[in-house]
């Protein structure tokens, strides 16, 4: 077992701290008694995990063994989370790879032969057949690919199908041939708490019919984390999905969780508490701020697109999803959570790069804005690390940059909604219905690798709940016309952020600075 997760106070000593910023990263001193939270050292992973898989499959929580549920003339379909797990991506093999390689086995050897994969893309863009080749493997994609390996169309309405509403009337709308079939097998790499469980089907093969009960203002408003299952109205819309899901289709639900590796040994520094980098940790350092600052924007992005987390598997659990999923979130505190005693007047978060989530194109604003606020605000439990009416700090150059096709309706968003208002709940009455059924966007989701026309609405109430808590928000090195735009205020450096701070939170605030990744999920109490 490695050291626990702590929270250093800033003093004299204390050298300068790592902060993520997008594509790039710096060096940073903050001001004497601020809070840094540190996760807990990164586990050791499995030594041999294909040994962990069979184990949780013959030895499911809640569930027969995967054996005895498989019969010959079956329905089978494998669902497997899409290019957002984990970020950053995993060197290869993927864990779904070696799960999905061992399920085909079993199904083989039961005489099972109509076997469907599914990438649970929901309302995120098409993985292309490149990123589904990598995640499933050679050996499987040239197998299954193109006719019985494919990604999830939210808007094919006659591969749809509706299982029935929640007692609070929601929709529960799914993939056909997931709803029709005898058994899902479906595969979760968990990185978060509000990963896997629950939110797998019901989100990652639903519609927007669906999604809309529990992706809209109110719910998010309502959630107190997003990584707190119990304190999520998002989570509890799942749970109740799941029940009505659970009784038309058998799930069978696999999955797994990984360390803290989140970088590879090229910038493993990363990886480390600041005063313990080596004299070639600190070298790596300069080289990497050197070369970083060097190479052309494109060529950067490319790079960090190519590095792998040689993430560890610290555990693989298989089963009904409800007993599963307890298993799975003990994993991730055990890795993540650390306590922190008490919020603070104001908040610091390094936005890092985290996937090629985006196709060739870098995070633009509306997303990086999700990300922050919307995930990196709330890696907490109980209570938020900043108290209400706080400030909320991060660092991004935010460049006002889109890829014209993969963000169309994210630019009609950005410079046509956001002009007019910024306010989650106006937006949500005023355009979300356009927005979610324009034929355009809905034509692009479906052949091109855009995402949904409605994806840039959800992820501006993916911040809502931290714009309701916060007082002000301050990016440090955006593009200030972008962040005008999004409604932020923009500072040089750390030292004019915290002198505009105190503007809201007084001349003398508590400071916590949230240092990751790795991850860490503050318990503050």
């Amino acid at each position: 077992m490695g050291r626990p997760g702590f929270v250093l106070e800033v003093d004299e000593r204390t050298p300068a701290l790592l902060v993520n910023e997008g594509e790039g990263a710096r060096l940073e001193r903050f001001p004497l008694g601020t809070r840094v939270i540190y996760p807990p050292d990164s586990l050791p992973g499995i030594r041999d995990v294909n040994a962990a898989i069979r184990h949780a499959l013959l030895h499911p929580h809640g569930q027969d063994p995967l054996p005895t549920l498989l019969r010959p003339g079956m329905r089978l379909t494998i669902v497997f989370d899409d290019i957002s797990l984990p970020l950053p991506q995993m060197q290869t093999p993927d864990m779904r790879q070696r799960i999905i390689e061992q399920v085909l086995e079993l199904a083989a050897a039961a005489g099972v032969d109509d076997v469907e994969l599914l990438a649970a893309n929901s309302l995120h863009r098409r993985m292309t057949p490149a990123e589904l080749k990598r995640t499933v493997g050679d050996r499987v994609f040239r197998s299954f690919f193109p006719g019985h390996l494919r990604n999830h169309d939210a808007e094919d309405r006659a591969n749809l199908t509706e299982l029935g509403t929640t007692r609070h009337g929601e929709v529960v709308e799914i993939n056909r041939r997931a709803a029709e079939s005898d058994l899902i097998v479906y595969v979760n790499i968990t990185l978060t708490g509000m990963n896997g469980g629950s939110k797998s089907v019901a989100v990652g093969l639903a519609s927007y019919r669906s999604l809309r009960h529990h992706h809209n203002v109110h719910t998010l408003q309502q959630s107190r984390s997003f990584n707190d299952p119990p304190r999520s109205a998002m989570h509890h819309s799942y749970d109740r999905m799941t029940e009505v899901l659970g009784r038309e289709v058998q799930v069978f639900t696999v999955e797994s969780t990984v360390n803290g590796n989140s970088y590879p040994p090229q910038v493993g520094f990363m990886n480390k508490r600041e005063w313990e980098w080596s004299l070639a940790d600190q070298a790596a350092y300069l080289a990497f701020r050197k070369a970083n600052g060097m190479a052309p924007t494109k060529l950067r992005r490319q790079v960090w697109q190519r590095s792998y987390s040689p993430y560890g598997i610290t555990g693989v659990h298989a089963g009904a999803p409800a007993d599963v999923h307890p298993h799975t979130l003990t994993n991730v505190h055990r890795q993540q959570l650390t306590e922190v005693d008490g919020q603070s007047d104001i908040g610091i978060w390094g936005l890092p790069f985290i996937c090629p989530y985006n196709v060739n194109s870098i995070m633009n604003p509306i997303l990086v804005m999700s990300l922050g606020l919307g995930y990196f605000f709330n890696l907490y439990r109980n209570q938020p690390i900043v108290r209400q009416g706080g400030v909320g700090i991060f660092y991004h150059p935010m460049p006002e940059e889109f890829h014209p096709v993969h963000h169309p309706s994210y630019i009609d968003f950005y410079e046509s909604v956001l002009s007019r208002t910024k306010d989650p709940a106006v937006i949500e009455a005023k355009y979300e219905e356009q927005f979610a059924t324009d034929p355009w966007y809905t034509h692009l989701y479906r052949t091109s690798h855009a995402y949904h026309g409605v994806h840039p609405l959800y992820m501006w109430y993916w911040g809502a709940h931290a714009l309701q808590h916060l007082g002000d928000v301050i990016f440090v090195g955006a593009d200030r016309s972008a962040a005008t735009r999004l409604g932020f205020r923009t500072a040089s450096t750390l030292n004019d952020a915290l002198e505009m701070a105190r503007e809201t939170v007084g001349s003398s605030p508590s400071i916590t600075y949230h240092h990751s990744p790795p991850l860490a999920l503050a318990d503050v109490r």
